[in-house]
């Protein structure tokens, strides 16, 4: 089905998006997901190309697009490639943008935009603790005011850039009395005396995405790198996690359906018995039932994001776009393994490499049980 959501400017932006992905990450991937880290040279390639600040207004060195769909057509191209190419550099100018134009100072904003959109500036958001994730409110780093600064303690983990993250949006507990109302956000750099980084994660799928802990030992964060208003960060990021959520599902969506499609191209080639095993009825049944799925989904993660450009996309809309969209590209891309069989399981291969990228996608953003229990709270559950 033709999709409506994108006019000309978008496909046109989407070429220059495929230009940038055919050119600078495509011939290195490899080399990325040995070293277990993108290159900085592709956050700059990227910021000359003017993918970085999407959201970021001109006068900041940004694009000042003014327009969500943007960012959804890069977060598409991007997970084509790989599901950590979109969260590396989605991370950056899909979920930390809105925290830095949104709610930063005129100084501030004039003191770090302008690195961060040509890529000199790399970003990370510092949410998820060894204790939990999804329950933001209940999170254990502190910061105590001592004069005009704040004395940072604790750890993140989990932390997609983490590693090379030169700038990380940190939420720290300020007002423990207040709970959920006493979190603030504080902008924390590197070279800050105390901040120190643990390895990098050795996780199951997405080696090339530099995941870390991140420690603070009484870090002194001066209250110009207060981000948004003091007390105010769990709203803060209530307000900003829909934007989040849609993005991964729109990555979710597009990572899927790329493997999808080399899936289909494979078993019109492979043969079994004589005939491509496209042909058989199981198998043709089993891939008409895939891209129904995958085309029925993307009608509805299609409408939130055009609900997000309206300003009108709910936090719980955003929930369900979330989870659905995970579990729908985990579905499809282990039916992908199984269509290949042995192969499906070597990691020389797309589809295997695919598969295990995936599988966080049901955890990271708020976890799919976290979703549902959202989703049953607005029915007044």
């Amino acid at each position: 089905m033709r999709r409506t959501l994108y006019g000309p400017d978008h496909e046109a932006f989407r070429e220059s998006a495929k230009a940038f992905v055919d050119r600078t990450l495509k011939p290195n991937h490899d080399k990325f997901i040995e070293q277990r880290h993108i290159d900085r040279e592709v956050w700059l390639e990227a910021g000359r190309q003017g993918l970085l600040g999407l959201e970021v207004p001109e006068v900041y060195g940004g694009s000042g697009a003014g327009d969500y769909r943007f960012n959804a057509v890069l977060g598409e191209e991007l997970s084509k490639v790989s599901a950590a190419m979109s969260s590396c550099l989605g991370i950056h100018y899909d979920v930390v943008a809105p925290y830095l134009v949104d709610l930063c100072t005129e100084e501030q904003k004039q003191r770090w935009l302008p690195r961060f959109c040509s890529g000199e500036t790399i970003t990370a958001i510092g949410m998820t603790e060894p204790s939990g994730g999804s329950d933001l409110a209940a999170l254990k780093t502190t910061a105590v005011r001592d004069g005009s600064d704040w004395v940072l303690n604790g750890s993140k983990t989990f932390i997609t850039n983490g590693f090379s993250a030169d700038l990380v949006v940190v939420a720290a507990r300020t007002s423990p009395e207040k709970k959920a109302r006493g979190i603030t956000l504080f902008a924390v750099e590197t070279g800050m005396e105390g901040f120190e980084r643990g390895r990098k994660l050795d996780k199951v799928g997405q080696p090339e995405s530099d995941t870390a802990e991140l420690f603070f030992e009484d870090v002194r964060v001066p209250a110009d790198n207060v981000v948004g208003e003091v007390d105010r960060g769990f709203i803060h990021m209530m307000e900003r996690l829909p934007q989040e959520r849609v993005g991964s599902a729109i990555a979710n969506l597009a990572h899927a359906k790329q493997i999808l499609e080399e899936t289909i191209a494979y078993t019109k080639e492979r043969k079994a018995f004589g005939q491509a095993i496209g042909s058989f009825q199981h198998n043709k049944f089993l891939l008409a039932e895939l891209v129904t799925k995958v085309d029925v989904t993307q009608a509805f993660v299609d409408q939130c994001t055009e609900a997000h450009v309206r300003g009108e996309l709910t936090a719980t809309d955003a929930a369900k776009a979330k989870y659905w969209s995970a579990d729908v590209q985990n579905d499809v891309l282990d039916a992908c393994v199984q269509l290949h069989g042995g192969y499906g399981y070597m990691t020389e291969y797309r589809v295997a490499r695919a598969w295990m990228d995936a599988r966080v996608t049901k955890i990271w953003a708020g976890s799919n049980e976290i979703m549902k229990e959202l989703i049953g709270r607005e029915l007044g559950l």
